[in-house]
C-alpha cells in the first residue's frame, strides 16, 4: 500500500511544524497556522465537513458521467422503465387496492410499513419515492472511471438529500401524522414544537437529553462495587470488589475506547458486562479514561499505550503479583490493546494470558462507512479544527455517527418526537451514548493518518517504543467479536485479525450493532451469535465461507466468552487479591466509578 502521509501525520509530533531557518518573520509554521486557522473557521460553518472533499467527489462523478454516454443512456432507459412501472401501478391500484407494490423498501426501512401507507394517495407517494431512491442509487454507482471513495461519498450525499425529502418527514404527506393531527386537533404538533424547544435549549446549554437524568453515573449506571487504585494524567484504574469467595487466578483488564465513557460495559446491573464477569468469579480491572481538554493536545497514541495499558498492567502486577492477565479491548481500546500486545511480544513480555478484541479493527483497508469522512482533504480539515482547539469536540464525532444512520437517528426522531408529539423512552444505553468525550489533537491526528489513511498497523509500519509493531508476534490466544450491523467497525474488517495473527483465534459474530451487539446480556430476547475456533496452523477461510459454515446459537456471547476465559485460565480458584496495594504505593484513592468518568 502506498504511504500516503497527510498533514495530520506531520502535525502529530508537535502543535505546529517547526519553522526552518530563514523562513521570515512568521516562518513556515506561521504560514501553516494561517491555513489551519482559515480551515478551522470554515469548519464552524460546515459542521467539520470539508467542502472541498465533497466538491472533488462531485466533480469526479459528474465529469465521468458526462463522458459516459452508455451510462447516461442506461439511466434514461431506467427512468423510463420506472416511470412506466409507476404509471401502471397507479392505474391498477386505483382499480384494485389489493394490488401488490411495484417496489419494496430495502431491508430495515420501516418508514412506510404502517397500514395507513397502503391507502391512496399515500401509497403512490411512497412508491414514487422508493423508485426515485432506487434510480439515484443507480445514477451514483458504477459510473466508469470514478474512484471508489468518491463514488461512496456522492452516493452517501444523494442518500442524505433523499432521506431529508422523504414524504414520511412531511406532515402533509405522512398519513400517520395527519391522522394524529386530526385526532388531537393539532395538539401533537404543539407538543412536538415544545419537544423541539426543550431539545434545542438543552443542546445550547450543553445539557444531556430529556430522560438522561434517570441514569446518573454512580447511582443508576456504573454501580458495580470497586475502588480506584491508580490515577495518572490520562486514566484511572478501577479494581472491582470480588463477588465470590474464590476467583480465577488470572485477572481481567478491560481497555475501553477513550471516544466513549467506560461504563458502556457497566450499565445498569442487569446488563453490565463487568458485573457479569465479577459474578462469574473473575477479578476485574477497568481503565476509565480522562475526558481531555486543550492542555492534553500533545498526548498521542503512544501516551495512551504507556499511561493506559502499560501502567495498568504494572499496577495489576503489584496487586496480583506473578499472575498473567486476560486483557480485553473495546473499539479503539481494542486497537490499542493489539498494538500493546504486539509490542510486548516483541520485547519478550509474556504477561498477557489472552487478548480479547471487541468490535476492534487492526486492518483498516475496509473500515466501513466512517471512511466516507476520512480522506486527505477531510483529515486536513479535521486536523485544523483540532489544532485550533487542541481537541476534537464530542459533538463532531456524534454528528458523524448520526449521519451514518440519519434515517434512524435523525429523521425517524423528527417524525416521532416533533410531528407525532411523542417522546422516545430513554434507556441506559441511550443515556450513555449522550455522555460523549473529547479526543486530544495529537492522538486523533495520528489515529486518522497512521491507521485509517495509511493502514500502518497492518502494514508493519506503526511504531511503539521506537520499533515497528507486528501483530504476527502475538502468541497469546485471541478472542475477537464482530457485530452484524456495525457501522463503526464492520465485522468483515474485524475478521481480518485472522490474516494478521499467527496464533489461535476464536471469532464471534453477534447480532446487533457496534454498541448493542457488545452489550448483549444473558436473557436478552432475540440475541444470537456464531462462534468458531481457528487454530494457528489451520487454513484461512473467507468471511462469507465462515458465516456459511458456522451455525447461529441463540443467546448471549457473554456466556461463551466466560467459558473461553475459564478454559484459558489456570485450573482451580484462588483467594481474591486485596484491593490496591498501599504498602507498594497503590493506595485506594476512592470508590468506583471514580472522578474522571464524571468530567464534562
Amino acid at each position: 500500500m502506498l504511504d500516503r502521509r497527510s498533514t495530520a501525520a506531520n502535525a502529530a509530533s508537535s502543535p505546529l511544524p517547526p519553522a526552518p531557518a530563514g523562513g521570515g518573520p512568521l516562518g513556515y509554521a506561521g504560514f501553516d497556522a494561517i491555513d489551519r486557522t482559515l480551515a478551522a473557521g470554515v469548519a464552524q460553518l460546515t459542521g467539520g465537513l470539508s467542502p472541498m472533499a465533497l466538491t472533488l467527489a462531485t466533480v469526479d462523478w459528474a465529469g465521468h458521467l458526462a463522458g459516459s454516454p452508455g451510462k447516461r443512456a442506461e439511466l434514461v432507459l431506467k427512468a423510463w422503465t420506472k416511470t412506466m412501472r409507476f404509471a401502471a401501478h397507479a392505474v391498477q391500484s386505483s382499480i384494485d387496492p389489493r394490488t401488490p407494490p411495484c417496489i419494496e423498501p430495502l431491508p430495515g426501512d420501516e418508514r412506510f410499513s404502517g397500514e395507513a401507507w397502503r391507502s391512496h394517495p399515500f401509497q403512490l407517494l411512497a412508491q414514487g419515492f422508493l423508485l426515485t431512491q432506487q434510480w439515484w442509487h443507480n445514477a451514483t454507482r458504477e459510473v466508469p472511471g470514478v474512484s471508489p471513495h468518491h463514488e461512496e461519498v456522492v452516493s452517501f450525499a444523494a442518500r442524505q438529500i433523499l432521506d431529508m425529502m422523504s414524504p414520511s418527514n412531511l406532515p402533509f404527506a405522512n398519513p400517520e401524522v395527519m391522522a394524529e393531527t386530526m385526532a388531537t386537533g393539532g395538539l401533537n404538533l404543539l407538543e412536538g414544537f415544545e419537544n423541539w424547544l426543550e431539545d434545542a435549549s438543552r443542546v445550547a446549554r450543553r445539557e444531556p437529553p430529556v430522560g438522561a437524568e434517570a441514569f446518573k453515573v454512580g447511582r443508576d449506571v456504573a454501580v458495580t462495587p470497586g475502588k480506584v487504585v491508580l490515577r495518572n494524567a490520562l486514566m484511572e484504574l478501577i479494581q472491582y470488589a470480588p463477588a465470590t469467595d474464590a476467583v480465577a487466578a488470572e485477572p481481567v483488564l478491560i481497555v475501553p475506547a477513550w471516544i466513549m465513557k467506560y461504563y458502556v460495559l457497566d450499565l445498569s446491573p442487569a446488563n453490565s458486562l463487568i458485573r457479569n464477569l465479577v459474578a462469574a468469579g473473575h477479578t476485574v480491572f477497568c481503565i476509565s479514561w480522562k475526558n481531555v481538554t486543550a492542555e492534553h493536545r500533545d498526548q498521542g497514541m503512544e501516551a495512551y499505550r504507556r499511561l493506559g495499558i502499560a501502567a495498568a498492567l504494572d499496577a495489576i502486577g503489584v496487586i496480583a503479583p506473578g499472575r498473567r492477565v486476560h486483557a480485553a479491548g473495546y473499539c479503539l481500546g481494542g486497537t490499542l490493546l493489539a498494538i500493546a500486545a504486539a509490542a510486548m511480544a516483541r520485547a519478550g513480555d509474556d504477561r498477557l494470558a489472552s487478548v480479547t478484541l471487541l468490535a476492534a479493527q487492526t486492518d483498516f483497508t475496509e473500515p466501513g462507512e466512517l471512511a466516507l469522512f476520512i480522506d486527505p482533504s477531510e483529515v486536513h480539515f479535521l486536523d485544523s479544527v483540532m489544532w485550533h482547539k487542541g481537541y476534537l469536540d464530542a459533538g463532531q464525532m456524534a454528528g458523524a455517527f448520526q449521519l451514518l444512520r440519519s434515517r434512524d437517528l435523525i429523521w425517524s426522531r423528527l417524525v416521532h418526537d416533533y410531528l407525532m408529539g411523542e417522546r422516545t423512552p430513554m434507556t441506559d444505553l441511550m443515556a450513555w451514548n449522550a455522555d460523549a468525550t473529547r479526543l486530544p489533537y495529537r492522538m486523533h491526528a495520528e489515529y486518522l493518518s497512521q491507521l485509517f489513511l495509511d493502514n500502518d498497523l497492518a502494514s508493519g509500519r506503526y511504531e511503539a517504543d521506537g520499533y515497528p509493531v507486528n501483530i504476527q508476534n502475538i502468541r497469546a490466544p485471541i478472542f475477537a467479536v464482530g457485530t452484524e450491523r456495525d457501522h463503526v467497525a464492520p465485522w468483515r474488517s474485524v475478521y481480518k485479525i485472522h490474516n494478521l495473527a499467527d496464533t489461535e483465534v476464536t471469532f464471534v459474530l453477534t447480532s446487533g450493532g457496534h454498541n448493542a451487539g457488545i452489550v448483549s446480556e444473558p436473557g436478552h430476547p432475540n440475541r444470537r451469535y456464531r462462534l468458531r475456533h481457528h487454530p494457528a496452523d489451520a487454513p484461512l477461510v473467507s468471511p462469507d465461507e465462515w458465516v456459511g459454515g458456522t451455525r447461529p446459537v441463540e443467546g448471549s456471547w457473554w456466556e461463551a466468552w466466560t467459558a473461553w476465559l475459564d478454559g484459558h485460565s489456570t485450573p482451580g480458584r484462588v483467594a481474591p487479591p486485596a484491593m490496591g496495594a498501599p504498602e507498594e504505593g497503590l493506595p485506594v484513592l476512592g470508590d468506583a466509578p471514580g472522578v474522571y468518568v464524571l468530567e464534562r
